[in-house]
């Protein structure tokens, strides 16, 4: 079905090294895109570059005054872009007692900030050169619905959910789409501080009805298709991967 391929496109991951971010290059690969990964570390970025025969690009998402200097470097070095994935973020797993400045700042800088203006230093070349780009940005079931101990994680992939609409809404007239995938846990190097104390891993468990966590590879397909022409009516939504966790 040739829609829901990616064949002859090429994709931006951030956070492509390792876990979720990992899984969705590949799916993008195996759905036919050329893949172009970031890494805050300069050894992750090579290992990237090695698996799926791009240039290298360390970068670090939270430097936002290098993001136009990226930005044109990508274009450059790839040709142009057509697919964008905001996956780099990080969590902090505190109760709201104990989070400081600096811990939400460091949230919010990487899941919001960052990739906000990422997105947009994007953006502004498919509008200037007249190219209807896909984006997804991985947001979180954190963002839908309360869980403990995720004050600044949950509120700042509730902000991505909401951006999503926004830029949806306002790029729609060039033809770029703007959509967003809400996770559940997914076993990856990010949760494991979450998932490897017992009761409380039982505990999210039994709040998901299809009884089990999420695999890094559950996430990539769902990607891949909003990604693809498949999804062409598609903007301005996030899809929930969650197991049923949200459902109540």
């Amino acid at each position: 079905m040739p829609k829901f391929r990616l064949d002859g496109k090429k994709a931006l991951v951030t956070g492509a090294a390792r876990g979720l971010g990992r899984a969705i290059a590949d799916a993008l690969a195996e759905s036919g895109a050329t893949v172009y990964g970031t890494s805050r570390d300069a050894a992750s970025a090579r290992q990237i570059s090695e698996r799926y025969g791009t240039p290298s690009f360390p970068f670090d998402i939270t430097r936002t005054k290098d993001i136009p200097g990226f930005a044109e470097s990508l274009m450059q070095e790839s040709g142009g872009i057509d697919l964008l994935v905001n996956n780099a973020g990080v969590n902090v797993p505190k109760p709201a007692l104990e989070l400081t400045a600096d811990d939400w700042d460091a949230v919010f800088d990487t899941n919001l900030k960052g990739s906000f203006f990422l997105t947009t230093a994007i953006a502004q070349h498919w509008i200037d050169r007249g190219i209807p780009g896909a984006i997804v940005n991985v947001a979180s079931q954190a963002g839908i619905v309360g869980i403990e101990e995720r004050a600044a994680y949950g509120t700042s992939k509730a902000g991505l959910i909401h951006l999503t609409k926004i830029l949806a809404l306002e790029w729609a007239p060039a033809g770029i789409r703007v959509n967003a995938v809400a996770p559940t846990f997914v076993r990856t190097e990010l949760t494991a501080s979450t998932l490897n104390r017992p009761e409380w891993a039982a505990e999210l468990l039994s709040r998901i009805p299809i009884g089990r966590f999420g695999e890094p590879g559950d996430i990539g397909g769902a990607i891949a298709f909003l990604l693809s022409d498949a999804a062409s009516m598609i903007t301005g939504h996030t899809l929930a991967i969650d197991g049923g966790y949200t459902i109540r």
